[in-house]
């Protein structure tokens, strides 16, 4: 027997960083998802990787992801550098 499940809890993490508003429930961030939560373009999310003013995107093959909770951290920690420049790309 298959058990209905409440549509608000499919999918819910509770042992994570709580989400921000507008922040879409996956675990790797898109440049237009991180750029959303950051309130400005995908690219100044690029120019901000490039420049290590935020964490480093996971790279899959040609895609361009960044971890949720890397992102929700740097946030939290007021948006520090993390490295020196570099390509992030």
């Amino acid at each position: 027997m298959v058990q209905a499940h409440d549509n608000a809890t499919v999918g819910a993490k509770t042992d994570g960083p709580e989400r921000m508003p507008g922040e879409p429930s996956v675990e790797l961030l898109t440049v237009r998802d991180v750029a959303r939560v950051c309130r400005c373009s995908p690219r100044q999310v690029y120019r901000m990787a490039d420049a290590g003013r935020m964490p480093r995107p996971v790279r899959l093959g040609t895609l361009v992801r960044w971890p949720r909770a890397a992102i929700l951290r740097w946030i939290a920690d007021g948006c520090p550098a993390v490295r020196a420049a570099g390509g992030a790309r």
